[in-house]
């Protein structure tokens, strides 16, 4: 799914970011929620079932095989194409741990 449509969409999705905390703290989509790829396995319940989950990261290659994962695993799931950088590069907001404008790391 690209930038775009995912900004319009983003009431009805589940965010996902599967990025590192440092990455998370320096800027993440507003609303969207954290799970480090290395905990997914652990908290996959915290995952909805009834709504399409977007995975994000920064360039959209790990969240991709998060992606293929959680299909896999029976979920609708996305992936942001490009990643943050291209939501970013799409002039949409990101916000960091104190709420200000974040960036991609």
């Amino acid at each position: 799914m690209d930038a775009n449509e995912a900004s319009r969409r983003r009431d009805e999705l589940f965010l996902l970011d599967v990025r590192e905390h440092d990455e998370w703290d320096a800027g993440h989509v507003p609303g969207a929620v954290h799970i480090p790829m290395r905990e997914l396995g652990p908290r996959q319940s915290e995952l909805p079932t009834d709504r399409t989950i977007l995975c994000v990261c920064r360039s959209g290659n790990r969240s991709g095989m998060v992606t293929q994962a959680l299909a896999e695993a029976g979920y609708t799931v996305e992936n942001l194409d490009g990643g943050l950088q291209s939501w970013e590069a799409y002039g949409h907001g990101l916000e960091d741990m104190s709420g200000e404008q974040g960036m991609v790391i």
